[in-house]
């Protein structure tokens, strides 16, 4: 067969997140599957040799490719900062991909193009103009109907400052800048041939924006689960110290201070007594400066509620430790409202903690599901919730949480690298056709 170019939009590939290792897993998959293929990833990380991506990768991800792949590297990713677009980011950012896509596409043509980072606005530059097969993989929807209604309901969130929701007028505005921008997202989706997501919440919204069903299948996110699935599960000794864990990264849609309240009341509603101590461990990376002042915002919190003592921060810190924590914690929290997929949630269980995820999303709709029957960890919303829940989970006997610890790591075997592979290659048949 003729040699084949396939390219991925990547322009963040160096960096070290569920959404790479996405990326690599397909890129590894393709050269498994296909002789005659040659993977091109487009990419802005300029201050890294292709070299030295694929040896990150490896080092990361444990991933190793079996060929050479070919970098084409881009100078215009700047164009894609959410910084340099203070206002109007999503349109700002959606526009400044086409300029990228149009400098990635003069560089190099290929017979399949696939977006890989959830640039959608780039698709029908390489189907029309550039004449190849179109692909992408959706970890998150651009905009979502759960982003319309936060703003017709004049909800304040992260996402929905207090200004806007506030004034009636500046809501209005935004919501027809929305719907605008919802409208061109569903019409630019809609030219891809394929189309992957990583989950049923993400599959539901894409299905109603960009309304091509006939090529949309979920094809969930390659997890490490087997480095988790290694830890030996052992009923819990006697201990006077319980550890409740948490890992995501200190970004703000991560609701970290909620994890912070309700562990602050669970302290605050435990009984008096030789009852074993509570530790909240906060696990995460910091990207920058905004991350690093939002941890400061975040110990602040911890001194006002009077729980400094018994919440401790581990910041960027490595793997192997990570391990150990998660061996050692109790139960496993995640705040997140609608995370699209959860990749911590999924480590959280096959590390063998008792997860408690928020009632949204991917935790709900794919993740903390029962299996075969049986449950698998426990939901919340509030702070309430959360702090009711942890006192029932720390309420069980040993015997009780080991047999749902036991119930989550069978469950995880669906979001391992070799379920990915089977349903990627399934996805991205049509086009190699």
């Amino acid at each position: 067969k003729r040699p084949l170019l396939v390219a991925f939009f990547h322009p963040y590939c160096n960096a070290g997140g569920g959404g790479e290792r996405v990326l690599w897993c397909a890129i590894r998959t393709l050269q498994k599957k296909y002789r005659n293929v040659t993977c091109v990833v487009y990419t802005g990380d300029r201050d890294a040799t292709g070299e030295e991506i694929v040896e990150g990768a490896f080092r990361r991800f444990n991933i190793k490719l079996t060929h050479p792949v070919k970098f084409v590297f881009l100078e215009k990713r700047y164009l894609v900062e959410a910084s340099l677009y203070p206002h109007f980011t999503l349109l700002g950012q959606s526009l400044g991909s086409v300029f990228l896509g149009w400098e990635a596409l003069l560089k190099c043509v290929p017979d399949i193009y696939i977006d890989s980072m959830g640039y959608a606005f780039t698709l029908p530059l390489f189907k029309y103009l550039g004449g190849c097969c179109v692909g992408c993989y959706v970890h998150y929807p651009t905009i979502s109907t759960d982003m319309l209604s936060v703003v017709r309901n004049q909800d304040t969130r992260f996402n929905n400052a207090a200004f806007i929701t506030s004034n009636p007028l500046f809501s209005k505005f935004k919501l027809v800048y929305y719907y605008f921008f919802a409208f061109m997202y569903g019409l630019v989706g809609s030219c891809s041939d394929v189309i992957m997501v990583n989950s049923s919440w993400t599959l539901n919204h894409i299905l109603s924006l960009w309304r091509a069903g006939a090529c949309t299948s979920i094809v969930y996110p390659p997890c490490d689960v087997q480095t988790f699935l290694d830890i030996p599960l052992e009923e819990e000794k006697s201990t006077n110290e319980y550890s409740i864990v948490s890992v995501s990264q200190f970004r703000p849609e991560k609701d970290h201070p909620l994890q912070i309240r309700a562990f602050a009341k669970l302290l605050k509603e435990k009984r008096l007594g030789q009852q074993p101590s509570l530790k909240l461990i906060l696990i995460g990376g910091c990207r920058n400066q905004q991350d690093e002042e939002r941890v400061n915002n975040l110990k602040h919190l911890c001194e006002e509620l009077g729980v400094s003592n018994d919440v401790r921060f581990r910041i960027n810190i490595p793997f192997e430790e990570l391990k150990r924590h998660l061996a050692e914690a109790t139960i496993g929290l995640h705040t997140m409202w609608n995370e699209h997929f959860g990749i911590g949630v999924v480590e959280c269980m096959a590390a063998g903690t008792v997860i408690l995820a928020h009632n949204s999303g991917g935790p709900k709709l794919d993740i903390v599901v029962p299996y075969e029957g049986h449950i698998t960890g426990f939901l919340a919303e509030n702070v309430d919730s959360y702090a009711e829940t942890m006192a029932y989970i720390l309420s069980l006997s040993p015997e009780k949480r080991l047999e749902i610890r036991e119930n989550a790591r069978r469950s995880v075997h669906r979001f391992s690298d070799q379920h990915f592979e089977e349903t990627f290659l399934l996805s991205v048949e049509p086009l190699f056709k």
